[in-house]
């Protein structure tokens, strides 16, 4: 009896250390199965990390814009590149320890990568730059908007609500001259009894007859130290055909006190005439953001005519309504015409003076400001330069100096820069980055719009236990 049961025992103990065995087996390999995915997703993590980790160092450091150039350096930009890199960090993570391949062993793990992909993308120039302006305002985001672009706004508005940046003047005074042009003055009798024509002999036309110039060569007296840098504009992202990606983050809707935000950006990382940056290909960037000319001298150029433009509006606006300097215009066009008997060019004679004096006074004021002084917006009484004599030779009176108040050029140049067309500047800024990270080493090929800013990744990791793990992951320099 005895004995039976010793039996009865022997086959219990057998059967439940069979089901016993069985259940820590499935218990093993279910750990294992877990062990393997979690594996997985730390090594998907650290090889997402490691290809983000690999960012352009020249653009990080002059624009404070993390993005990998997929070219890696190599003038030949590609997603495929970036696949190989996140494949690499996969298998590194994935390998055993030096004294583990040496001795044969293995772990629990037993993984390979079996394929790594990357499915998606967002690169800088997506959706009309909206990926460059996220990485922009990231980069702004712990920099209040301070008073200076309200001030900037404050100026643009002034300048518009006056009439300043539409009031064409020189139109003005091209309409009054062909006026005085169609009216013929008398011809006199010579000494030889013959008629003779006279010239009108308008003071004006001392002034006028430099315009030709140019607004810059009569403003700077020392040619020699603007810029001579160009470009090939072609070679740039706004003028090429741009890489696209499948759009994971790139939505453009910028409110407007992001937009200032971007302003000031702009301000900040771009050089300008009077305060030129060593890493700049382009010497005058925010005038180039402004009209996108190859060169230097262009550009400026440009400036100065808009400048110009809105100096001689201003600038009429004063005089115009001075009584004792229009008294002084009217009484040489009195003087002129009586003498000539054409009384009827009379009140043409005095507003061609204005417009003259207008525009010498206007070359007086861009002078200045090139010289680093500072003009008001609104001319008075003690911050007009010309007398009536002087503005008749008034290139010899251009010697700088400073008003004692008003804007700098700087100021001028913000208030046209916040007026432009933003795509337009967002474009050209890309050029710019270009211009500029080319300029470093190992970087002669760089296209912004092949910057990386966020991917997506698809991960399948292999084991010899015959089963695998996928992943699907969306890793970028913000948090998602």
């Amino acid at each position: 009896m005895r004995s039976q049961t010793k039996g009865y025992l022997t086959v219990y103990l057998s059967l439940v250390i069979t089901i016993i065995m069985s259940l820590i087996l499935v218990l093993f390999e279910g750990a294992r199965i877990g062990a393997v995915k979690m594996k997985t997703e730390c090594v998907s993590d650290i090889a997402m990390n490691s290809v983000l980790a690999e960012y352009s160092r020249a653009l990080y450091e002059q624009y404070g814009l993390l993005m990998v150039d997929t070219s890696y350096g190599t003038g030949s930009p590609s997603i495929i590149n970036t696949q190989e890199h996140l494949s690499y960090y996969v298998k590194k993570n994935f390998e055993r320890p030096a004294a583990g391949r040496i001795l044969g062993a293995s772990t629990v793990f037993s993984g390979y990568l079996k394929n790594a992909s990357i499915v998606g993308a967002s690169f800088a120039m997506d959706n009309n730059a909206a990926v460059l302006l996220r990485q922009i305002l990231a980069y702004m985001g712990a920099e209040p908007l301070g008073d200076t672009m309200t001030d900037v706004e404050e100026i643009a508005d002034e300048i518009s609500e006056s009439g300043l940046d539409s009031t064409d003047v020189e139109a003005m005074a091209r309409a009054n001259q062909e006026q005085i042009d169609d009216i013929e003055i008398p011809p006199i009798i010579n000494e030889e009894g013959e008629e003779e024509e006279v010239s009108l002999g308008n003071p004006a036309d001392a002034v006028n007859s430099q315009k030709a110039i140019g607004p810059l060569s009569l403003a700077v007296r020392d040619l020699s130290r603007i810029s001579r840098a160009s470009v090939d504009t072609s070679l740039y992202a706004s003028h090429r055909e741009l890489n696209r990606g499948t759009g994971l983050d790139d939505d453009e809707r910028l409110s407007f006190s992001e937009k200032l935000l971007v302003e000031q950006y702009l301000y900040e990382k771009c050089s300008r005439y009077g305060s030129e940056l060593e890493k700049s290909l382009l010497k005058y960037q925010l005038e180039y953001l402004i009209y996108g000319n190859g060169s230097d001298y262009k550009n400026l150029e440009s400036f100065a005519k808009d400048l110009l433009f809105i100096r001689e509006a201003s600038n009429m606006l004063y005089l115009f309504n001075c009584s004792s300097k229009v008294a002084q215009a009217e009484a040489a066009a009195a003087v002129l015409t009586a003498v000539l008997l054409v009384p009827e060019l009379m009140e043409l004679v005095k507003y061609s003076i204005l417009f003259a004096w207008t525009f010498a006074e206007s070359i007086s004021d861009l002078n200045i400001l090139f010289s680093g002084g500072r003009v008001p917006l609104f001319k008075s009484d003690s911050t007009w330069r010309l007398g009536f004599g002087s503005m008749l030779t008034f290139r010899s009176h251009l010697k700088g100096g400073d008003l004692g108040e008003g804007l700098y050029y700087k100021d001028y140049l913000r208030a046209r820069l916040f007026t432009a067309n933003f795509d337009k500047k967002i474009q050209r800024l890309a050029d710019v980055m270009e211009m500029d990270i080319r300029l470093t080493a190992g970087n002669g090929k760089f296209m912004i719009d092949h910057c990386l800013d966020i991917f997506r990744a698809e991960i399948c990791v292999g084991t010899r236990f015959g089963y695998e793990a996928k992943i699907e992951r969306i890793y970028g320099y913000e948090e998602q």
